[in-house]
């Protein structure tokens, strides 16, 4: 399905962030990889390629905590990277990285994630705050999405003309997952919960023909979700 879809490194998964300018305010959606497991590591270069210095960054919308995501809030001493921002992240999300008995439950593998989150949090903690659901700034709103993640979170941006929704890890394949949004991956704490999130989300945004965004939905970055007999595909903006 990758080869068909023109992909020519089929087993390759992009890493996005996003941010978002207006209202006086300069947000980051997500920290990416930072190079941690030599993934990523090029958010501060294309900041500044856009004329983004770290200090501008005041908020940053998290969807999640696994360390592609996290990765690059934070170096390896524990500095933060984005020193006036306020952290915003989904209250369960929270509570799973910081619990205990989770950890001691982990796989060898997955304690490393552990460490990085909580290293994360850490860093931020006099400026973490954390959120159930609904409005997190004014015309953002919050959307639980849980499967991949307890707390994973989508973010809603309102406006009379044209919504945007930032949707994180609701796939990490699209030209697969799209079209088989039953197929989940390794990296989904449940499965089953994360397909059903992703076929109900699928079903709103193409019915409204919202524009999203998603952390690995490729390096166009935006799209479409169309629906033809009864099947869902990708319409990148580009192309739209």
């Amino acid at each position: 399905m990758q080869s068909d879809a023109g992909q020519t490194e089929p087993a390759a998964v992009h890493i996005n962030c996003y941010v978002v300018r207006g209202a006086g305010r300069t947000i980051l959606i997500d920290g990416g990889a930072g190079g941690v497991k030599q993934w990523g590591g090029r958010l501060k270069t294309n900041l500044s390629l856009a004329g983004v210095e770290p200090s501008a960054i005041d908020t940053i919308l998290l969807t999640h905590a696994h360390p592609d995501h996290v990765g690059g809030l934070a170096d390896t001493n524990g500095q933060v990277a984005f020193p006036n921002a306020e952290l915003v992240v989904h209250q369960r999300e929270v509570a799973f990285w910081q619990d205990d008995g989770n950890l001691s439950r982990a796989s060898e593998r997955a304690r490393g994630n552990f460490l990085i989150a909580r290293q994360v949090f850490d860093g931020y903690s006099d400026r973490l705050r954390t959120f159930d659901e609904g409005e997190v700034l004014p015309g953002i709103r919050a959307m639980p999405l849980p499967g991949h993640t307890d707390g994973h979170s989508g973010y809603l941006f309102e406006s009379p003309d044209q919504g945007l929704l930032v949707w994180g890890d609701i796939v990490h394949f699209p030209h697969i997952q799209i079209e088989r949004p039953d197929v989940s991956i390794a990296f989904d704490q449940d499965p089953t919960l994360a397909a059903t999130t992703r076929s109900g989300l699928l079903d709103m945004v193409s019915s409204e023909r919202l524009l999203i965004a998603g952390m690995h939905l490729g390096e166009l970055g935006f799209a479409r979700i169309k629906r033809t007999s009864g099947s869902y595909g990708l319409l990148y903006e580009t192309e739209a």
